[in-house]
């Protein structure tokens, strides 16, 4: 009762089937709760941008500019495909859907595992980096980062999401649209004063830029760095069916405003990050130093850092929203345990979100909640999956073949032409830094994904019917019942009592360890006198398993083998929880080699104890 009621406390009363129609978002809600993740990166995308930059030479921040447009520019291209990959798939799983649809089931798998690769790292560096925001404002909470990430992770992000999809819209709805207000705000007062201050608007040092031996490289890193502001785009695509109806409509108007906001908030970011020649310090962020820079430390300050720690935890939640979801398909299609296809009290994918929770801690702790080490594995799985949904959606136009097809597989052939140049760039320029980790995780997740797949293959063949002809004769069959004793008491009395019942031919077993003890166990069983003979085992080193595991085998090769064999193991239930530590551990053991290796029914005989 105490378990149910907390229960209830924490997730709330379940939800019938019918209720899931009001689970469903409107394009307000939608906004915050799938471009969290994509709006959130500005906190980070463009000082990466600079911390790039500037880790080669003081003369390369000249280079932030044609850095900056570049990413604008492929964040259009983005856009625009993913708006067609939502219209085309109202039933979400975007490029997932798009790929095996379109481009067969390898093509799909990669873009599976590099979809769970990149959510699972949307949760790490969201959390890490609100915990650096919490850290700039308050730097005597740095010995605690760690704990405070996996308070954020378990204690809040699970349990919301685990709530529902309306009760976590409720619940991150209001501090998304805060923090695009504090940026935006942000953003007008900065430009205003560059404007109208006396200083220069762009400082001689942020404009400076010298060639090199090795620029390329520097620039290419640069720009695959500021590509983590892209992450998240795909998340609307991913949970079309989440939106009110018309579905892909609304997920096409709410893409549209994403996009919007995210290049406004980027480009002016970025813009103020050169204005003040904002440069890495260690634990206080870029947009920490613009707003202490811009507003002092005043309370807009502390709003400002206020609110990006929220949206960068909520920024998890869009992984949260598009992740599970995408294991459901992947569960129906059989590449991922079924479990995970199944809704929950609350009519969201229970299981998929705690697979994400345990794979975002993990994250956090092997990198110590580091968000520049993890951000060196990031963007190269959301990018690869980019340029496999839009190269899917070129095939998926050309089959189509309806009115304006062509213009729109150009915008989708570009737009994967391009993403898979970025592939490239992250791949090279951050191989070293962690990329190649992702570059094995897929291959090794499409293993994984193939080898569950050909296990349910193998089942299905395995349990398929063999359907009997009428007036075909069935072929005669016994029923066994082995009881295996360890000693004559009310438990096992209970047990061969039970065994008697079931009508079938009763073997009672006796693995003798010692002479003397075997002897005693005759006696008694005589004195008792049961009607079901007992026969004994000797086992001179001692083992009761090996010996017990043999007989069964001799009884069922001696037999039909259509036969049936029961093992009823006699165990008593101790009243306190800790007792059983103490006591049938004998039965365990059996039971659980029987199961895993013989084709036999083990079944438990309790016998309850009452203190």
């Amino acid at each position: 009762m105490v378990q149910r009621s907390l229960k209830r406390l924490l997730f709330g009363r379940p939800l019938h089937n019918r209720e899931l129609s009001h689970e469903k978002l409107p394009n307000w809600k939608a906004l915050p709760i799938f471009s969290s993740d994509a709006l959130s990166s500005i906190a980070y995308g463009p000082e990466q941008v600079i911390l790039a930059l500037t880790a080669a030479s003081a003369l390369t921040y000249g280079f932030v500019p044609y850095v900056s447009i570049g990413i604008l520019l492929l964040l259009a291209v983005v856009t625009l495909s993913y708006v067609q990959v939502a219209r085309a798939n109202p039933g979400g799983g975007g490029s997932y859907s798009v790929a095996k649809g379109n481009l067969g089931e390898i093509p799909a798998l990669i873009a599976a595992g590099s979809l769970i690769a990149d959510y699972c790292l949307t949760v790490a560096v969201s959390i890490s980096s609100g915990t650096d925001a919490l850290v700039s404002a308050f730097p005597q909470l740095n010995p605690i980062r760690l704990g405070i990430d996996l308070f954020v992770l378990f204690g809040i992000l699970m349990i919301i999401n685990l709530r529902g999809v309306r009760e976590s819209a409720n619940a991150f709805v209001y501090p998304t649209y805060a923090f695009i207000f504090g940026i935006a705000a942000l953003i007008v007062t900065g430009v205003y004063h560059a404007v109208t201050g006396t200083h220069p608007v762009l400082p001689p040092e942020s404009l400076g830029k010298q060639w090199t031996a090795g620029m390329l490289f520097v620039l290419l890193r640069a720009f695959s760095n500021g590509c983590s502001s892209m992450t998240g785009i795909e998340a609307i695509s991913n949970g079309v069916p989440n939106f009110r109806e018309p579905e892909a409509e609304n997920a096409r108007v709410t893409t549209y405003a994403m996009s919007l906001i995210l290049g406004i908030m980027f480009a002016g970011i970025s813009f103020l990050m050169m204005h003040f020649h904002i440069l890495p310090m260690e634990n206080v962020t870029g947009l920490s130093q613009i707003a202490e820079l811009t507003v002092g430390r005043s309370w807009a300050y502390y709003y400002i850092q206020f609110t990006t720690m929220i949206i960068l935890y909520l920024a998890a939640n869009t992984a949260y929203n598009g992740l599970p979801p995408l294991l459901s398909l992947l569960a129906i299609d059989g590449y991922m345990p079924r479990y995970l296809s199944a809704r929950g009290d609350r009519l969201a994918f229970t299981n998929g979100i705690i697979f994400l929770t345990l794979a975002a801690a993990v994250l956090i702790v092997l990198y110590h909640g580091n968000t520049e080490h993890l951000i060196s594995l990031y963007a190269i799985g959301v990018f690869l999956s980019f340029t496999i949904a839009q190269s899917g959606m070129v095939i998926h136009w050309q089959k189509d073949r309806s009115s304006g097809w062509r213009s729109r597989a150009a915008i989708n052939g570009i737009g994967a032409f391009i993403t898979g140049i970025v592939v490239i760039v992250i791949a090279v320029s951050k191989f070293i830094h962690g990329a190649w980790i992702i570059l094995v995780f897929i291959p090794a997740a499409i293993y994984v994904f193939k080898k569950i797949k050909n296990h349910y293959l193998a089942v299905s063949d395995q349990l398929g019917m063999e359907w009997v002809k009428i007036g075909k004769p069935e072929p005669e069959r016994k029923h066994i019942v082995i009881v295996p004793i360890a000693g004559v008491n009310r438990v096992v009395q209970n047990t061969i009592e039970y065994a008697k019942i079931l009508k079938a031919e009763v073997h009672a077993v006796y693995i003798g360890t010692d002479a003397a003890q075997t002897e005693k166990v005759l006696e008694r069983w005589e004195r008792w006198k049961p009607g079901v003979e007992l026969r004994t085992i000797e086992s001179p080193y001692r083992t009761i398993i090996t010996p017990l595991v043999r007989y069964i085998d001799r009884i069922k090769h001696k037999g039909n083998p259509q036969d049936f064999i029961t093992i009823l193991i006699p165990e008593f239930e101790t009243k306190a929880w800790w007792h059983r530590v103490l006591h049938n551990q004998t039965g365990w053991m059996l039971r659980t080699v029987l199961l895993l290796y013989r084709d036999v029914v083990v079944s438990t005989v309790p016998f309850k104890l009452i203190k």
